[in-house]
């Protein structure tokens, strides 16, 4: 578990987490209700083979039902996977507050940090009664659900975990890990800038961690989630973290 004096290392959602763009698609998911939380799930085709593979997905501050994430839960479902995204936010996710004058985004994410620290361990433990001890869990974060990632990969409950552009991450996050990490990153990053990159992998070779590094030139905090489409370098950050995201659970759900 990671303690609060343990040195910051991703701080909190600034300005470039509520910055990008709204993704255009049809989601194919729907909304069940997991330990009293609303919850997107996205379901694997028909045709998927082998032990049953579930995502934990943990979202950035617009949420699991902003359109640009049920889509990105939907492209890990379309590689065999049940990918469940909880509400955390209880249906008051960033974007409500886009245009809000006055909107006090501190105590706001003070408010949902602690919901989201009170329900997701019934949550985890719900989704797991639900699919069973034998089925293989992996966990990935965005931004504001990158710790829930991490805090997950120091037990037993997922085979593998990931993250892109994370919030709220310490020293202890990586020293503690137990599961194999990928991290997904931008060159640019002022929640987890380059410094504080290069001290979680030093960290993370130091405890022997099974991790990889990926970094995507030109391309900022976000991208994972609202890189914008109609720009190549961001189409193809975007798409090829998803790529890599779903490889690496792939990898250790066999």
């Amino acid at each position: 578990m990671a303690t609060d004096s343990s040195p910051v290392l991703a701080g909190p959602p600034g300005d470039c987490c509520v910055q990008g763009v709204k993704h255009v698609g049809t989601s194919v998911g729907k909304e069940i209700t997991i330990a009293g939380v609303k919850t997107y799930l996205s379901e694997p085709p028909a045709s998927a083979t082998g032990p049953t593979k579930v995502v934990l997905y943990f979202a950035d501050i617009y949420g699991p039902f902003y359109d640009n994430a049920k889509l990105l839960q939907d492209y890990f479902a379309s590689h065999g996977f049940y990918v469940l995204g909880l509400d955390y936010f209880f249906g008051d996710p960033i974007h409500l507050h886009t245009n809000e004058e006055g909107f006090d985004r501190g105590a706001w994410i003070e408010k949902v940090r602690g919901l989201a620290k009170e329900h997701t361990p019934a949550w985890v433990k719900a989704v797991r009664e639900k699919y069973g001890p034998d089925a293989k869990y992996s966990a990935v974060g965005y931004c504001f659900g990158g710790p829930f990632a991490l805090e997950i990969a120091t037990t037993d409950d997922v085979v593998a975990a990931a993250f892109a552009h994370p919030a709220f991450l310490n020293e202890d996050h990586f020293r503690n890990i137990k599961k194999p990490l990928l991290l997904s990153c931008a060159e640019t990053d002022h929640t987890f800038p380059a410094e504080s990159r290069r001290r979680a992998e030093d960290i993370l070779a130091e405890v022997k961690a099974t991790y990889h590094v990926q970094i995507f030139s030109g391309v900022s905090h976000g991208f994972g989630t609202r890189g914008d489409p109609e720009v190549e370098n961001s189409r193809w950050a975007k798409e090829e973290s998803a790529r890599s995201v779903i490889e690496w659970f792939k990898r250790f759900s066999k």
